[in-house]
C-alpha cells in the first residue's frame, strides 16, 4: 500500500541545458548545486540533449526548473512542465484498459488473441490460438515487431505519412514469427497494436475514447490526450523535439511535427512531465485497476533493456541506488524520450529529453544518463 504520510511527486523533464533557471510555486526553490541540478547540467553538457525542465511537487509544495533552450536555433525559453510526445508510455495506458475489461469479465488474460481477433493473426510460424493476451503485454509473443519494418531509418520520408492498423498489421504478419510464445521476452510494438485493436472489438468503441475515459479522466491528467487522426502538431506549450532524419547520412531535423499514426495504441499519446509521474502514482494507488488485475501487472519476467529491469504488463520495475524499485515505463519517439514512474511510497518521477539518445552524442551513454538522473531524482 502507498504510505499517506509519506507521499511526495518528482516530476522530471529534460529537454536540454543551455541554462538553468528555477522558480517556485511555494517555498524556498532548491539549491542550484543539488545533485539533480547537476545531473540535468550532465545530461545536456556532456551528453548533448537539446534542451530541460524540471516539476518537482513534495510535501505540499511545487518547484518548477526549466534549463536551455527550447529550439537548436536559436535561445527560447522552455516552458515549464510543456507537452512532449509520451512514446511507449502509451503502453501503460493500453495495458490498463485490458485490465479493467479483465476485471469486467469481458477478457481473460490467458485467453488466446484469436478468441477476441479471429481469423486477423495468421502468418508463418503464427499460431494465434497459442498467443494470449498475456503474451502481448507482456511482450512474449514471439509476433514480428511492425516497427522494424516501416522504413523508420529514413525517418524525414515517413515523417508526415499516416499509417492506418490494417497496413501496420500487414508489415508485421509479411514476416516470420521470432520464437514460440511465452518462451522469450522481447520488446514489441505489434503485441499492442492487437491490444488496440482487441480493445476495440470488446468495447465496440475507438481505442483512443477508451483510453480517454478509462484512464486518462479516472487519472485526472490534464494535459494527456491522443491526438485526432491527421493532427501532427503537439497542442499547448512545448520545447522542440529532434530526430535523425535519415541513419545513413545522420542528417539531424526537427521532428516536432510528425504523423504519429504508426505508434497507435503502442505510442501514440501525448502527455506532460507531471501527467506522467502522476499516472504511475494512481495506478500504484489501486485508482486505475482493482487489486487483483494490478498484481497481475505487476507480476515480471526479466527484460534485458537496464541493468535489474524486469517486465510485467504494461509496467516495468527497475531498482534504486538506495534500495528497492520504481514501476513505470518509458517511451521513445523521434524527437523525445520519456522516463520515470513512481514508487510504493508515494514518490513519482517523470522525465523527458528532447532528442533520443544518439541524436547528439552517444546513444549507448546517453540512455544510461537519462536512466541515471531518474535514480537521482528518487534518491538524491
Amino acid at each position: 500500500m502507498t504510505s499517506k504520510t509519506r507521499r511526495g511527486v518528482v516530476v522530471l523533464t529534460v529537454a536540454g541545458l543551455l541554462g538553468a533557471a528555477w522558480t517556485t510555486t511555494a517555498d524556498a526553490a532548491p539549491s542550484r548545486g543539488s545533485e539533480l541540478q547537476k545531473g540535468l547540467d550532465s545530461l545536456v553538457s556532456q551528453e548533448k540533449f537539446p534542451a530541460a525542465l524540471a516539476s518537482v511537487t513534495g510535501r505540499g509544495r511545487t518547484t518548477s526548473l526549466v534549463a536551455g533552450s527550447s529550439r537548436i536555433d536559436r535561445q527560447v525559453p522552455v516552458p515549464r512542465d510543456g507537452t512532449v510526445r509520451a512514446g511507449s508510455n502509451t503502453k501503460t495506458f493500453t495495458a490498463v484498459v485490458v485490465l479493467q475489461l479483465v476485471a469486467e469479465g469481458k477478457v481473460e488474460l490467458d485467453a488466446p488473441i484469436e478468441r477476441y481477433l479471429p481469423g486477423i493473426v495468421r502468418g508463418e510460424g503464427i499460431d494465434a490460438t497459442k498467443i494470449t493476451v498475456r503474451h502481448l503485454l507482456q511482450h512474449t509473443s514471439g509476433l514480428p515487431n511492425y516497427s522494424e519494418y516501416l522504413g523508420l531509418q529514413d525517418f524525414e520520408k515517413v515523417q508526415h505519412r499516416y499509417v492506418p492498423n490494417h497496413e501496420l498489421l500487414a508489415a508485421a504478419l509479411s514476416h516470420p514469427a521470432k520464437f514460440a510464445p511465452g518462451t522469450k521476452w522481447e520488446y514489441n510494438n505489434t503485441g499492442y497494436l492487437l491490444a488496440g485493436m482487441m480493445i476495440e472489438k470488446v468495447t465496440g468503441r475507438p481505442i483512443h475514447e477508451q483510453i480517454t475515459d478509462r484512464v486518462i479522466k479516472k487519472a485526472g491528467l490534464r494535459n494527456t490526450y491522443w491526438p485526432q487522426v491527421g493532427d501532427q502538431t503537439i497542442q499547448g506549450r512545448h520545447p522542440q523535439g529532434y530526430a535523425i532524419g535519415n541513419a545513413a547520412t545522420g542528417k539531424v531535423i526537427d521532428a516536432t511535427e510528425m504523423d504519429p499514426s504508426w505508434g497507435g495504441a503502442a505510442g501514440q499519446l501525448i502527455s506532460t512531465p507531471s501527467d506522467l509521474g502522476k499516472v504511475f502514482r494512481v495506478l500504484l494507488d489501486g485508482k486505475l485497476v482493482p487489486a487483483a488485475q494490478l498484481a497481475e501487472m505487476r507480476k515480471t519476467v526479466d527484460a534485458p533493456l537496464f541493468p535489474g529491469t524486469k517486465y510485467g504488463l504494461g509496467l516495468m520495475s527497475n531498482p534504486l541506488s538506495c534500495g528497492g524499485v520504481y514501476w513505470g515505463h518509458g517511451g521513445d519517439i523521434h524527437g523525445f524520450e520519456t522516463r520515470g514512474g513512481a514508487t510504493e511510497d508515494g514518490r513519482a518521477v517523470g522525465l523527458a529529453v528532447t532528442a533520443m539518445p544518439g541524436t547528439f552524442g552517444d546513444a549507448e551513454r546517453g540512455a544510461k544518463a537519462v536512466m541515471a538522473t531518474v535514480d537521482t531524482a528518487f534518491c538524491k
